[in-house]
């Protein structure tokens, strides 16, 4: 339980720094390997977290002795097959999400964690943060039950710009990336497989080469159904916002914070050690290395999301 992990990060970029400050937080946790698309960059980060290494070749930090787990932040289309490298060279992977735009590839992670026997998790975030816990706790109480989920997933995006406003080497996707976030929290907190869904988009953006907006409906298992709008057209508030219309009470979810539905706050302090999801979830995949389990969001856990995922690629197609 105060074993160090020593972890390389792959992909400084917008995101890679939030997981760079978050695993500061955490005890018994070393950066020891930065790899970057352009070293300049990724060595001004790595001096800047204390990581002895720097490097643009992620086979180069794999066959470091000082690397137990990797972290990817990288580019969509290769997050499967870094994912696989890292367990072939022996170690434990968190990789952000999407885990894949090709069912076909996330299944293949999948088969490679089983013969590995590593610890493979992707970030799911919604799973961790203290707003989401917070209804989950009450699901699992009985106190709670899901009727139906409103999310609205809105960016202003119409060039190919990161958070930090820095040109992208790749592009964003709807559907597989933050669509993933919805489909799989509306399955885990309903505890229910999604079997009917549908989706339409908007026209195919001339540049980008993907569509600007999206919807998509689903209904799970046991009745419970959720209505998903997303789009890079909106000049409005940013993120994703999450509506939880249940018997009992309704939920509004942002990020980390939550409000009942006259949008009164709801203290979700206490939920769990920290404020911030990308903390809790780093925690989770320390945790379990260290404890020699499978975490939640682990590779097998949210491929069903996936699964649905590649159902509504076929009909947009």
């Amino acid at each position: 339980m105060t074993q160090t992990i020593r972890i390389a990060l792959a992909g400084p970029g917008a995101f890679g720094l939030k997981h760079l400050d978050a695993l500061k937080n955490i005890a018994g946790v070393e950066v020891t390997s930065i790899i970057g698309r352009e070293l300049p960059k990724a060595q001004e980060v790595a001096q800047k977290y204390g990581a002895r290494h720097a490097t643009t070749e992620l086979d180069e930090a794999l066959a470091r002795p000082d690397v137990d787990a990797v972290i990817l932040c990288t580019p969509t289309q290769l997050h499967a097959q870094q994912s696989i490298a890292a367990m072939k060279a022996g170690k434990h992977v968190q990789v952000e999400i999407p885990l894949c735009d090709r069912l076909e590839d996330g299944r293949a992670v999948v088969e490679t964690q089983k013969k590995t026997g590593l610890v493979a998790m992707c970030g799911h975030t919604r799973r961790f943060n203290p707003s989401h816990q917070f209804v989950r706790k009450r699901i699992e109480a009985g106190e709670f039950h899901i009727h139906q989920m409103d999310v609205q997933t809105y960016f202003f995006r119409r060039t190919n710009m990161n958070a930090l406003g820095q040109p992208r080497s790749w592009t964003d996707h709807l559907l597989w990336h933050h669509a993933a976030h919805t489909v799989d929290l509306f399955q885990y907190q309903t505890g229910s497989k999604v079997v009917q869904a549908n989706a339409v988009q908007g026209p195919i953006h001339p540049d980008l080469g993907i569509a600007m907006d999206m919807s998509i409906q689903l209904k799970a298992e046991n009745g419970a159904i959720c209505t998903l709008s997303l789009s890079f057209n909106n000049e409005g508030p940013l993120g994703t916002f999450f509506r939880y219309i249940g018997d009992t009470a309704t939920y509004i979810a942002r990020y980390d914070d939550l409000f009942n539905g006259k949008e009164e706050k709801i203290d979700v302090s206490k939920v769990d050690v920290s404020m911030n999801g990308i903390e809790l979830q780093d925690r989770e995949f320390i945790a379990a290395i260290r404890e020699q389990r499978e975490p939640n969001a682990s590779v097998a856990k949210v491929l069903p999301c996936y699964e649905v995922l590649a159902r509504l690629e076929r009909q947009l197609g």
